[in-house]
């Protein structure tokens, strides 16, 4: 193919490509133009609901609805998808009256759904219907209905579900995000949700899950010879040794920094006292704090190692940022 037919394809593909973000963006933000009382409605009704949230809907909608329980379920509100297909072959029972049915159809009309709506209103449970039709029959039959309009989608044939399953899930992102406000959610609260993940990793790590203890702690008096540190720095291999006194109360720390300036000095390392060249006053971090804090301490103060002191203020570890690493903290 010669180059001006490349060139032409080329730019076909950013045409198109440009011409479906710029559609799908149009929807989402004609949609927070439109928002209004309904949607505080919907997550009132959720709140005050003593069971759980219901995810249900078929083909692109219904996998929509899976991303929406799962993000819902992960910021506060236990909530799980069930198929409008297979609920009407059983799981249907997994539906209680004290549930909320969200029903995700941008026609309103889908048979699938409709045909479970009364049998879950029967028993009781609330409907929240997001469709793109506030006239359709599950929107009626909705106590509330959240508008999920388009004005096209973004599929040339205007056919295929774009811009509008971009809306559901917009407005969707939006209730669960709205419900974990009000549900004063917080950064804790994620992690626990997903403990295998980076973010679990970050909040739930102590220091005291990950610092060197006991014997692994290079730490010497403040009466020894530089030598004698030197040699208590090589064996724990951290680049540092505290220096405590006899009740492991921290008084200084020394580390390749300052083996770097002693060098410079000229110190005599057999002879020189570790008191007299040590930098007093070290930072130090609470066993109990969060992995997270030391590694943000670290990189604010430009070092690479911490001492660990226990609530009353002794010596109960160390660590540096090799163990953060280790640990997937950084």
């Amino acid at each position: 193919m010669s180059p001006a037919p490349i060139a032409a394809a080329h730019a076909r593909v950013l045409e198109l490509a440009r011409r479906v973000l710029d559609i799908e963006a149009e929807a989402v933000r004609q949609l927070s133009i439109r928002l209004d009382d309904s949607f505080v409605q919907a997550v009132n009704l959720i709140l005050a609901s003593h069971g759980r949230v219901i995810v249900s809907g078929v083909g692109k909608s219904g996998h929509i609805g899976r991303k929406f329980a799962a993000t819902l379920a992960s910021t506060g509100t236990p909530a799980y998808f069930v198929h409008a297909a297979e609920a009407a072959h059983g799981d249907l029972g997994m539906i209680t009256a004290n549930d909320v049915l969200i029903a995700i159809s941008y026609s309103g009309t889908g048979e699938e759904l409709l045909k479970i709506v009364p049998l879950v209103k029967r028993q009781g449970a609330r409907l929240i219907a997001l469709t793109g039709n506030p006239e359709s029959p599950l929107a009626q039959e909705a106590d509330v209905h959240l508008d999920g309009a388009i004005k096209e989608e973004a599929c040339p044939l205007n056919l295929a579900p774009t811009a509008s399953t971009t809306a559901a899930l917009a407005l969707s992102d939006a209730l669960a995000v709205a419900l974990l406000d009000a549900r004063g959610f917080g950064p804790d609260d994620f992690a626990r949700s997903h403990p295998g993940g980076a973010l679990g990793r970050r909040l739930l790590t102590h220091v005291e899950d990950i610092m060197r203890s006991g014997e692994a702690i290079p730490r010497v008096s403040e009466n020894a010879l530089l030598s004698d540190a030197l040699m208590e720095i090589t064996r724990a291999g951290l680049g540092m040794t505290a220096i405590v006194a006899d009740d492991d109360h921290i008084i200084g720390i020394y580390t390749d920094g300052d083996l770097r300036r002693s060098l410079a000095k000229g110190c005599d390392f057999n002879t020189a006292r570790i008191a007299d060249v040590m930098s007093r006053n070290p930072k130090t971090i609470q066993a109990s704090a969060l992995a997270v804090e030391a590694a943000e301490m670290m990189e604010r103060l430009r070092i690479s190692e911490l001492l660990v002191t226990g609530p009353d203020g002794r010596l109960v570890g160390a660590l540096n940022h090799h163990d953060l690493m280790r640990a997937k903290v950084i």
